[in-house]
């Protein structure tokens, strides 16, 4: 069985874990500047700019992991609304 991933399918599944990732943030009261910090990196840019998917930048599965430990939930979390069925 052969499968298609349109781009925009793809786009949408980072804008939802973009969006899950910012409302935790949010949740814990905490900037996109600290979030950084406490994932080890100096430039905010990851985050402001995965948070949107703007410019096709998006959260890698190494900052899920540190994003689901700083904010101590289980990665599952980041992916709730993506819809993988038809």
């Amino acid at each position: 069985m052969d499968y298609e991933f349109s781009k925009d399918d793809i786009l949408e599944m980072y804008r939802i874990i973009g969006s899950n990732v910012k409302k935790y943030r949010e949740k814990n009261n905490m900037s996109q500047l600290e979030l950084t910090y406490k994932m080890g990196y100096k430039s905010v840019s990851l985050v402001s700019s995965a948070e949107l998917c703007i410019d096709g930048k998006h959260f890698n599965i190494e900052h899920l992991y540190k994003i689901s430990i700083i904010f101590n939930i289980e990665i599952s979390e980041l992916f709730k609304g993506i819809v993988t069925t038809s």
